[in-house]
């Protein structure tokens, strides 16, 4: 090619040099998205709790709404099963939670593991206060869509 070139040298290619690779970049990126993934796992039973403590919390709310007698926040407590049957029973579902406490005051007096129809749950005992004496009941805790409380046994 032949012509007025604005330089004696003549036209030069762009890309002279070696092409550099990336690889650094993305394997940076790969080992801090790794990163974020594993915090985000170790952290987030610091942020909600373990099982055990939103067990108690949930029965913890879920007793004090049954003695401030506000039976529609007891009954969205309830896991979709015991609301189902409250349907079938033709009772509201807080009408259904009324079901779960004798009368008296209930105190959280201990959490352990268990499960309800194959599915993990937590078994809170209640201790109840009434006139008499105490008695205990343990109420299921179901991890659905959050923890729910899903049936309640007399302790024995």
């Amino acid at each position: 090619m032949s012509g007025p070139y604005l330089y004696d040298e003549g036209p030069e290619a762009l890309h002279t040099g070696k092409p550099r690779t990336r690889n650094g970049f993305i394997v940076a990126m790969l080992g801090g998205t790794a990163a974020v993934a594993v915090a985000a796992v170790v952290a987030l039973p610091l942020v909600k709790g373990s099982a055990e403590d939103q067990a108690r919390e949930v029965v913890g709310v879920y007793l004090a709404a049954l003695e401030a007698g506000d039976t529609e926040t007891a009954g969205e407590l309830l896991c979709e099963a015991e609301r189902d049957r409250a349907e079938e029973q033709g009772v509201e579902a807080g009408e259904r939670a009324l079901g779960y406490a004798p009368l008296g005051t209930g105190e959280v007096a201990g959490v352990q593991p268990g499960e309800l129809d194959g599915q993990d749950a937590q078994e809170v005992r209640v201790r109840w206060a009434d006139g008499d004496g105490s008695a205990e009941t343990t109420v299921t805790v179901v991890l659905e869509d959050g923890p729910r409380v899903c049936g309640s046994t007399p302790a024995g």
